[in-house]
């Protein structure tokens, strides 16, 4: 089996940047259609769980296209701003 890095480098390959970013686009719709489904009562929780693994799987591959240290930093820093919301809040 691959490992993911080999993974995102053949679906860049095979794909492209621009077939990858519309690729996370579809993944996102659908986890967002499938939580509003979920919300109703119309899906079970696997079905969260499957589309979850698709957006999981096109954000790593996003971050191995924009840089896991361009993303880290980025994390980091809305953490902070998480905390500071969560402090404020109390």
């Amino acid at each position: 089996m691959l490992n993911f890095e080999d993974l995102y480098k053949a679906s860049l390959e095979k794909w492209g940047r621009e077939g990858q970013y519309d690729q996370a686009v579809e993944e996102c719709a659908e986890l967002i259609a499938v939580l509003k489904h979920f919300r109703r009562g119309k899906v079970n929780e696997d079905a969260v769980v499957s589309e979850l693994a698709d957006v999981v799987l096109m954000v790593g591959q996003l971050v191995f296209m924009f840089g896991e240290e361009k993303v880290e930093k980025a994390v980091k820093k809305k953490i902070g701003k998480l905390e500071n919301l969560l402090r404020e809040e109390s």
